[in-house]
């Protein structure tokens, strides 16, 4: 009879025993997070959605004649200096096709800034000069491409200055006095490719 009774309280040692064990897990599963799944080997998971805001970007023209104004996707910052320098990271962007870039490749933006009047200055690499490729028309185009990005999608700003590595310049590639803040320039923009 001592040798049945060992073997029921073995028994019942075992399920308690695997209980615990079974509650233990439980409750693991309970507090721990979730785990991510991943489709295909190393798929790493997706980042949460940053809110974009629709800004007017200006790319010149297959012909080299004009800026064209282009609808892009741009991610939402809170304030002026922080939205502007968005709108310029993504104006410094390669150009959607079929337009092209007004700005030279490589050039990068430093700093971006607001006075208290109201004038932005955007302060730029300096190969936005040294890899200019010239001529008056190229220089109004790629001037503006600036100016007028900043203004169109910030109603507060209406003066741009553009600044080279940190300093005033009298121009980018020798026609266009950067001295002082321009206004929009509307004349160099045409609607539509065609």
């Amino acid at each position: 009879m001592n040798r049945r009774r060992y073997v029921h309280i073995a028994i019942g040692v075992l399920l308690l025993a695997v209980l615990a064990w079974g509650v233990n897990r439980g409750l693991e599963r309970l507090v721990a997070p979730p785990a991510t799944t991943t489709s295909g080997a190393g798929a790493a998971a997706t980042p949460p959605a940053v809110p974009h805001i629709t800004a007017t970007l200006f790319y010149a023209a297959t012909d080299g004649q004009a800026l064209i104004p282009v609808q892009r996707e741009v991610p939402l910052a809170e304030g002026v200096v922080p939205q502007g320098r968005e709108i310029l990271l993504m104006q410094l962007q390669a150009a959607p096709s079929p337009y092209l870039s007004a700005i030279p490749a490589g050039t990068t933006l430093r700093a971006f800034y607001v006075t208290e009047r109201g004038d932005a200055f955007v302060d730029l690499s300096g190969e936005v000069s040294s890899k200019h490729p010239g001529g008056s028309f190229t220089e109004l185009l790629t001037v503006y491409a600036i100016v007028n990005a900043v203004t169109a999608n910030l109603p507060t700003i209406q003066r741009v200055q553009i600044l080279i590595d940190g300093k005033e310049a009298e121009t980018l590639a020798g026609h266009i006095d950067l001295r002082r803040p321009l206004i929009r320039d509307v004349t160099l923009v045409r609607e539509s490719e065609t």
